[in-house]
């Protein structure tokens, strides 16, 4: 390794583990060589030297894929470019399942990966004993099996990588420990060490366990925490031989992979140990953790019972090693919301080995470039909530989160740890009405309610679940009378200066040029016309708005927001999602419950559709809304969280007499669906346009000044959408839908799901997904085609609409 030691790079990488040198290597192809890499003892000494080496292809969406596909592509052809060997071969992988319901999980998995030309075969269990003779199939009822699929050998292909790098330019310097991230005027200035201070104009934190520690040094948010990793090695064994498959039993917990003639087991058990929550000693370097048998042991007992020959194998090496987790079992990558320039990477939960190759990609490009390639909201760091740093959380969650990659991916499955961190004000009162809370990033938000005399708690399946009626009795009193709906988690921002009206103009793509008391609905686009944000703005005055966005991208819109505002404009944001509770009625009746309870008019031709004004109700003066995600007359109402539980109160006291109901976000999302409404992170994402995705009515062309993205939209529309997002609804109403399900017209593939509900007014399950053609996607073409979607392995029927399912005219919203 390099012995001279720079004083300013114009990259540096923290951490020599695979992610750190694959970053380095994919700069030095984009032409960057002034990187420097540092590692504070050996290159792969923290967890890359302990990976088990899996290198899979299928993941749960389509961009994750399309990098574990290419990872697999470049330790492929890795040695032949840098003449050090990586180990990497493709044996294949094979899945078994030992229940119906694993089965039905594997076959939906299958028809995921027919979306992303990702080959996988279904297989019986006789196939699968065919595949790895040794099995025991008396409990087996069926198999997935993906032939490209493969194994490498870690330290060798972080080597490769490094090799690459420095042939690249990239300077890597090991014992090198960094003891501060150094910043100036809002973004990262570089970073000092134990060797000296270097200045650069990126840091990228790939630290790995350490990752956290490092995020801390410039105050930046990294949440994550290390687990205990198990796994044996046995004497050689009969029968291991190099073709053998990897194997993975998920209801056992536990993986199987062929080591020379040996065989190394695995496992991602429930219950896991969290380590290294004292902090990691400084000295920790190809260092192992205590044995600890009776943890291993479940795993063991069934290891043993699906591979017989277990039983009288020797033990060569029990191995017990950290790797680290995060909350929501999804890696962090990105910059920093915090901080200009610095770039993360890290938290791969057990991962990083299939993951690193597309990582350094990526990363690599959205360094050089400025802006993520790709869709990468699965695993953007903006995702993060400042609480989620919290020792304790990421401690208990941690528990859970290990044991979830090999735990049944049901749908609507919820977090069960560390549970109970935001709160609405109305949270007890709900819980009182029979709410089942879900969470995400830290809300406890109330999913469907249970009637009285039912425990209000999921019974999981891919089929319907018990909640299934509960949902339906909430759609139906949407529908037909009214709903009350808790949306206090939507993030709200409040802007703020005489600069406001320009500022904003120029980062969304409707014109929010408007009257004080109106609601904009917009999307924020990027310069290539991708959509960043999908929200409204409302104006509270002449200098003054209200931006409320979803609760998910909080702090993703937020960095997105100040990001665009200069510093010579005069204008402020402040983040006032906690001041204010939203509660939602919505309905036919609507109008006349909420009539009831202040005296301002809410007749149509006084307060229409996209009005906001304050109103006295009760006691409490609130922000009354008319906006609809339901697809139904009806208010959002914004009342100051103080005066939350006075108004709830008021409201349900007066609500029976209009057959007012509580309704969850299951409800939310069904009657959405029948809709069309879209929903961003699923439906429209950075990479698609609102021409794309049907939104062209927000966009406003014409108005002063333009907007970003306003140029890639109109060459968009100079040539033509091959591109579309269409309704779908299956002729069938047994099966559900949710997500990636390949989509097909006249049997070919043409595109896939991007989110799906039953519709409980229309009596089947629906979808959005965009097709894709050539010579166009239009009207004309959808209408003569006939489509059918992939449900596990099977295609069903299914007709096609560029309009909504329910009232496509958007009457029921405007009387």
């Amino acid at each position: 390794m390099s012995k001279t030691f720079p004083t300013q790079a114009r990259v540096v990488i923290i951490g020599g583990g695979i992610i750190g040198c694959s970053v380095a290597y994919h700069l030095t192809k984009l032409g960057w060589k002034d990187v420097v890499v540092l590692e504070r003892k050996t290159l792969t000494c923290g967890t890359t030297w302990h990976a088990a080496g899996l290198v899979a292809q299928l993941r749960a969406t389509h961009n994750m894929t399309l990098l574990a596909k290419y990872t697999a592509e470049l330790y492929r052809d890795l040695e032949q470019e840098t003449g050090q060997a990586t180990g990497f071969r493709q044996a294949g992988s094979l899945t078994i399942a030992s229940t119906t319901e694993r089965f039905e999980e594997l076959k939906r998995s299958a028809s995921m990966g027919h979306c992303f030309d990702v080959d996988v075969d279904v297989l019986t269990p006789r196939q699968a004993s065919e595949m790895w003779p040794l099995i025991n199939i008396e409990d087996v009822v069926g198999a997935i099996h993906i032939p490209k699929d493969g194994m490498t050998n870690p330290i060798d292909t972080t080597k490769a990588l490094a090799k690459g790098a420095k042939m690249g330019g990239a300077v890597i310097l090991e014992n090198v420990k960094v003891t501060a991230v150094n910043r100036k005027d809002g973004r990262v200035a570089g970073v000092t060490t134990d060797g000296g201070d270097i200045e650069a104009e990126y840091v990228v934190n790939c630290a790995g366990m350490w990752a956290r520690e490092v995020g801390r040094m410039c105050g930046v948010n990294v949440p994550l925490h290390a687990a205990e990793h198990f796994y044996i090695v046995t004497e050689p064994m009969q029968g291991m031989t190099p073709d053998l498959p990897v194997m993975r039993d998920l209801n056992g917990h536990a993986y199987y992979k062929q080591d020379a003639g040996k065989l190394l087991l695995g496992c991602f058990e429930p219950n896991a140990k969290p380590w290294g929550m004292d902090g990691i000693p400084d000295d920790f370097s190809f260092e192992t953790l205590p044995e600890d048998w009776d943890h291993f042991e479940p795993v063991m007992e069934k290891a043993m019972h699906r591979l017989p020959a277990l039983a009288t194998a020797g033990i060569q090496l029990f191995f017990c090693g950290p790797e680290s987790f995060t909350p929501d079992d999804r890696y962090l990558l990105g910059e920093a919301p915090e901080l200009k320039n610095f770039f993360v990477a890290a938290g791969f939960n057990s991962v990083g080995i299939q993951s690193a190759g597309g990582v350094g990609r990526v990363l690599a490009s959205w360094i050089v470039e400025g802006a993520p390639p790709m869709d990468l909201w699965d695993v953007d760091i903006r995702r993060m909530a400042p609480f989620q740093g919290n020792s304790r959380y990421l401690h208990d969650r941690t528990i859970e989160a290990l044991g979830l990659l090999y735990d049944m991916h049901w749908p609507f499955r919820q977090f069960e740890s560390a549970r109970g961190i935001k709160r609405s004000p109305l949270h007890d009162r709900l819980l009182a009405q029979g709410a089942c809370f879900g969470e995400n990033t830290g809300w406890e938000r109330p999913n469907w309610y249970a009637p009285r005399g039912v425990e209000p708690k999921y019974e999981y399946s891919f089929g319907r679940q018990n909640w299934f009626e509960y949902n339906a009795v909430e759609h139906q009193a949407v529908r037909e009378q009214v709903a009350l709906f808790d949306q206090t988690s939507f993030a709200k921002f409040l802007l703020q200066g005489k600069d406001a009206e320009r500022v904003l103009n120029q980062i969304c793509a409707n014109d929010v040029s408007v009257e004080p008391n109106r609601i904009v609905y917009t999307q924020w686009l990027n310069p290539r016309g991708g959509i960043e944000a999908d929200l409204t703005v409302t104006r509270l005055a002449e200098n003054e708005y209200l931006v409320v966005t979803a609760f998910a991208t909080e702090f993703r819109d937020l960095s997105w927001l100040r990001k665009n505002i200069n510093s010579e404009d005069h204008v402020t944001v402040t983040n006032v999602t906690s001041a204010y509770a939203v509660i939602s009625i919505m309905g036919p009746n609507s109008r006349d419950l909420l009539s009831r309870l202040t005296s301002a008019d809410l007749s149509n031709a006084a307060f229409p559709f996209g009005a906001s004004r304050e109103i006295e109700m009760g006691y409490s003066l609130v922000r009354a809304t008319r906006i609809t995600f339901v697809g139904e007359l009806g208010w959002e109402l914004y009342v100051p969280t103080e005066c939350a539980l006075a108004v709830y109160d008021l409201i349900v006291e007066h609500g029976s007499s209009y057959g007012l109901r509580h309704a969850g976000y299951h409800t939310l999302n069904s009657c959405r669906m029948e809709k069309a409404y879209r929903h961003w992170g699923h439906d429209i994402t950075d990479e698609d346009s609102p021409l794309e995705a049907g939104l062209g009515f927000a966009v406003a062309f014409d108005k002063p000044g333009g907007f970003i993205g306003r140029d890639a939209l109109l060459k968009q529309k100079e040539t033509g959408l091959n591109r579309r997002l269409v309704a779908f609804a299956l002729e069938d109403p047994a099966p559900l839908l949710y997500h990636e399900e390949p989509i097909y017209r006249n049997g070919v593939k043409i595109g896939s799901t991007t989110s799906g509900m039953f519709g409980h007014t229309v009596g089947t399950s629906l979808a959005l997904g965009y097709i894709e053609h050539e010579g166009g996607a239009d009207k004309e073409f959808i209408q003569a085609g006939e489509f059918e979607i992939e449900v596990a392995a099977e295609r069903v029927p299914a007709r096609a609409s560029l309009r909504p399912f329910y009232d496509p005219g958007h009457e029921r919203i405007k009387t």
